[in-house]
């Protein structure tokens, strides 16, 4: 989480952010321990809302979602939100400040937040471009829709609440992104449910029990703008507009200047037409089209007013701040509207703001400041995005011809203003930035050909777009289709029809080689969500900060994404907080700008969060000494099949008896301090199948609890240590929804019986019976339902007893099937008895690793071997059960080959070795490894398999002693055939 850098508040000048810091640290407090379920915020709002945090932002979850989870910067702007509103209860902005940030209210400030405008409740969240500001507006409406649904059903009418929503877009092109954000891509005529955010992050979005129900509602409500208050929606709405239906146009291209950031007055011919209904003179004045189009704007406004309650969410909100004009502040005719909507339903209206650069310009060229919105309430910048690598890495191209340029930057114009030829400067910048991106071009395809790089050239109105993509084309010899120009009047030249076949192309291009160069003014600078940019090239003559951020945000998203990439992404932010070049291009933009504009980064490059690259870099590879590995001539000497059993023809799984009475008793609390837990709801489990109950149906209401059945706690419990051997168990306590059918389908009876015995006679090491009073509550609670999962399911493992009858049949995978590895040359070694001519070791702790790839490769007995890529080999995958009871899944870090074996190796840090989780990898490798031996020896290379865990300390003791790691994997191999009940590894 960041805050700008300002000056220091005084009693005249309090901090511009004051309310975003306050809040922040009020919302922290609060939500300390959230991770582990600990949080006093979980005690302040409704049980709906403490699942929806418990989901989001618990450890547990987190850790079983892996990548898939909200950011630091999205999870802060969630939580400011939620306490703003539900916790704090805040009626106005003015209510907000006296909560949390009264030092703040000054004179000057105090009369701002009281004016009527913000009399209700209302926020401005300041996200960074590139930092997924749509998925936290989608997190606050499944918030809403849960908490107003569980209202209604329990007969209650909350005011925090609402299903009613209206997303207002700045234009057509983030409109559009709204509509595929929603509703999913255009597929045809209609579009695919199924590629939305919200269907495609489900996982993430809405815990299981309510996902049904909540992509019925998002799937059953959107309105599209034209049909705002004429289509029949269920009990809610998700309308989505530009801004243009509330300012009173009819398309953005009437209403937008392409030099400008905001919209502006309307022209004189827009105030005649909405007096008059017809307009005199234009040949579309008397069309009926026009007219019901004007006259249903009307009713939507209408409409919009009427409703009871309503949540505005306005994406790019700068765009709805004051004119400010010969010293006069003047609203728009967007927050006029809104002003209007919100009229009748007072506190029931909530204005949810959300913005990259929420502030105004002020002052001349040379004094200018930024005047931020007032109703900031979460700020994560630029700075901050930058510091945990959310965006590219920004540059400016600091090239000797482009810093020699005169000030001839804008384009050359005749006597009556018109764009007739470009400048010389402007030459020099588009062909410095075209020289970058072919160097880009070329680099990047030496390591991945399906990369594509796209330079974007913003001018500085619509007259100019021509003619640089003439430039490009005569002057530079692109081709035509190389080239692509887009402004706001693009989709009224071409029509509907045409416009959709060139928006399709537009938001593909990270999938296609062409168009290689984009040209626009303003059109592009919100909502074009794309990838690839990484070279822009601003031709525009103002110098407007807010413009410079916004044209800057277009090439911010990460392009590189994978894994394999973060370590040399993470060296280059390192390098450019040193005040060095960047060692790589690999998600750095760069700033092709001319030397006027460079006060603008000087902020950033002083705080080492931007950089320069010069002349040099043309010397320099893009990549870095990020190199690709490619199969080596004659690879297949040196392959490994792997050989996966896909199924034993009559697998018989037996288990043994088991001895409740060696099971371990529940010891983690005493029952005293768990009878003390019943008393907090939000340690009962509350879902299963079909939306009931996991342990009999009961409700908690204080400490009122009634339950159906011990005999269906039983039966659902055996059931879900069934479940638990074969996939992760769903979030939330639930029964999972699976294909697979669980570990455990026969005897379940004894299993049962199992359980009983162990819960009366053992669980507490002591009697306990579950019918004695209330007895049977204790049963309920989390703690010991993990407990008996995770004993019982260990212990079913440690009993199981597979015979396999008949043939197995069995498929083998190469480490060959991967092409290429992507290697750094700092942190790789060149192999000769590999696949792949060099093998990377992690630059950072690797040094166990790169001793055994030296070792391995001076081993003349050592065949073949291999450093397994997680990335890449993804098929070389073992599954082990965690110590929580949990599956989950491990890559080891070599495979090697000796004459007569092969070697599954892992290599360790001394102090890791004894780590539980790292002892569970290795039974289940051991285990992998014997059922592998178990194999015809055709089908395993004519070779036995085996499993080595080796720690540093013995490579320490045998390479010192100049021996060989073949007789080091020999002896390991020996050791744990002649004591085959111990399962061996060399700590």
């Amino acid at each position: 989480m960041s805050t700008a850098k300002t000056k220091p508040a005084t009693a005249t000048s309090p901090n511009p952010l004051a309310l975003s810091i306050a809040l922040t640290e009020y919302t922290r407090a609060l939500c300390r321990g959230l991770e582990d379920g600990s949080a006093e915020i979980l005690h302040k709002v409704t049980p709906y809302t403490a699942d929806l945090l418990h989901w989001w932002f618990s450890d547990e979850m987190c850790t079983a979602r892996g990548s898939l989870n909200f950011h630091a910067g999205q999870k802060q702007a969630i939580l400011n939100t939620i306490v703003a509103h539900e916790v704090l209860e805040s009626s106005s902005l003015l209510d907000l400040y006296e909560q949390v940030a009264p030092h703040a209210l000054t004179g000057a400030r105090r009369q701002e937040v009281a004016q009527h405008k913000h009399d209700h409740p209302k926020y401005c969240l300041k996200m960074a471009t590139g930092t997924g500001k749509t998925w936290v507006m989608q997190a606050l409406m499944v918030w809403q829709v849960l908490n107003r649904n569980a209202a209604q059903a329990e007969g209650v009418d909350d005011p925090r609440f609402t299903r009613r929503f209206l997303v207002v877009a700045p234009g057509l092109i983030v409109y559009e992104r709204l509509l595929d954000a929603f509703c999913g891509r255009l597929v045809g005529s209609g579009r695919d449910f199924s590629t939305s955010d919200m269907a495609r992050n489900a996982e993430l979005f809405i815990p299981e029990a309510y996902r049904d129900s909540v992509l019925a509602f998002v799937r059953g409500n959107v309105c599209a703008k034209g049909e705002i208050g004429l289509k029949a929606t269920g009990n809610g709405m998700i309308a989505i507009t530009n801004w243009h239906l509330l300012n009173g146009v009819d398309d953005e291209a009437d209403a937008t200047d392409e030099t400008s950031d905001t919209p502006l007055p309307l022209a004189a011919h827009r105030v005649i037409d909405a007096v008059l209904p017809l307009t005199p003179g234009r040949a579309n004045g008397n069309s009926l089209d026009t007219l019901d189009r004007r006259y249903a704007r009307g009713d939507v406004l209408e409409y919009l007013s009427a409703l009871p309650d309503l949540m505005v969410f306005n994406d790019e909100a700068h765009h709805i701040h004051e004119l400010r004009r010969e010293g006069e502040a003047t609203e728009v005719e967007w927050q006029k509207s809104l002003s209007r909507i919100a009229e009748p339903k007072g506190q029931r209206f909530v204005q949810i703001d959300f913005s990259a650069t929420p502030y105004n310009d002020v002052g001349t060229p040379k004094n200018k400041r930024k005047v931020y919105f007032p109703h900031i309430v979460t700020d994560f910048d630029l700075k901050a995005a930058m510091r945990a690598g959310l965006v590219k890495s920004l540059v400016l191209d600091r090239r000797k011809e482009v810093g020699a340029l005169p000030l001839d930057f804008t384009v050359e114009r005749d006597d009556k203003g018109r764009a007739v030829e470009l400048s010389a400067g402007q030459r020099v910048m588009l062909r410095a930035g075209l020289m970058k991106l072919r160097k880009l071009e070329t680099d990047f395809a030496k390591i991945d050909p399906t990369r594509h790089p796209k330079m974007l050239v913003v001018c500085e109105d619509t007259s100019v777009s021509p003619l640089v993509a003439r430039f490009l084309t005569e002057e530079e010899g692109l081709a035509e289709d190389a080239v692509m120009s887009v402004d706001s009047g693009k989709k009224a030249e071409l029509g509907e029809k045409d416009w959709a076949a060139v928006r399709e192309r537009l938001f593909g291009v990270d999938h296609h080689a062409t168009p290689r160069v984009i040209v626009s003014v303003l059109m592009l600078r919100e909502g074009f969500d794309v990838n690839n940019i990484c070279v822009i090239v601003p031709l525009r003559s103002s110098q407007a900060q807010i413009l410079l951020e916004q044209t800057i945000g277009r090439g911010l998203r990460l392009m590189w994404r994978d894994r394999e990439y973060d370590e040399i992404k993470a060296d280059n932010r390192l390098r450019i907080n040193n005040g060095q070049e960047p060692g790589s291009l690999l998600d750095v933009l760069t700033i092709v700008e001319h030397p006027a504009f460079n006060t603008f980064y000087q902020e950033l490059m002083d705080e080492k969060l931007a950089g320069t690259t010069t002349e040099q870099s043309d010397r320099d590879t893009s990549t870095g000494d990020l190199m690709a590995a490619r199969l080596r001539e004659g690879f297949e000497a040196f392959d490994f099949a792997i050989p996966f059993i896909l199924q034993e023809a009559d697998e018989v799984i037996a288990h043994n008896e088991l001895e409740v009475s060696r099971l371990p008793a529940f010891t983690a609390m005493s029952r005293e301090q768990l009878v003390d837990l019943l008393g907090r709801g939000d340690q009962f489990i509350s879902q299963d199948l079909q939306s009931s109950t996991l342990f009999g149906d009961y409700r908690v209401d204080g400490a009122v609890m009634t339950v159906s059945g011990y005999n269906d706690y039983l039966s659902r419990l055996t059931r879900r240590i069934g479940q638990s051997l074969s996939q992760p168990l769903p979030k939330g306590n639930k029964i999972a929804h699976h294909l697979d059918l669980p570990y455990l389908q026969v005897n379940t009876a004894a299993l049962t019986g199992w359980l009983d015995d162990y819960i009366w006679s053992h669980l507490f090491d002591a009697a306990f019976n579950p019918h004695d009073g209330e007895n049977w509550r204790v049963l309920l609670l989390k703690p010991v339902i993990d407990h008996l999962t995770r004993i019982f399911g260990h212990a079913l493992r440690e009993a199981a007893q597979s015979r396999p009858v008949g043939e197995t049949e069995v498929r083998h995978r190469r480490l060959s099937e991967v092409r290429q590895l992507l290697v750094r040359e700092s942190s790789s070694i060149e192999v000769g008895k590999c696949i792949y001519p060099r093998l990377p070791y992690p630059a950072r702790n690797g040094g166990l690793e790169k001793r055994f790839i030296h070792w391995a490769q001076a081993d003349s007995h050592i065949e073949a071997f291999c450093k397994i890529s997680e990335t890449r080999h993804d098929f070389m995958r073992l599954r082990y059960v965690k110590e929580d009871g949990l599956p989950a899944f491990y890559s080891p870090d070599f495979l090697v080959r000796t004459a007569d074996a092969i070697y599954l190796v892992e290599t360790k840090a001394q102090q890791q070795v004894i780590h539980p989780d790292v002892q569970r990898k290795r039974r289940a490798a051991v285990a992998w490894c014997e059922r592998i031996n178990a194999l015809p020896a055709d089908a395993r290379a004519d070779r036995h398999w085996s499993y080595v865990l080796l720690g540093e300390d013995l490579v320490d003791e045998w390479q010192g002693g100049q021996a060989r790691l073949a007789d080091l994997l020999r002896q390991a191999r020996c050791i744990a055939a002649a004591d085959a009940t111990r399962q061996f590894s060399l700590i």
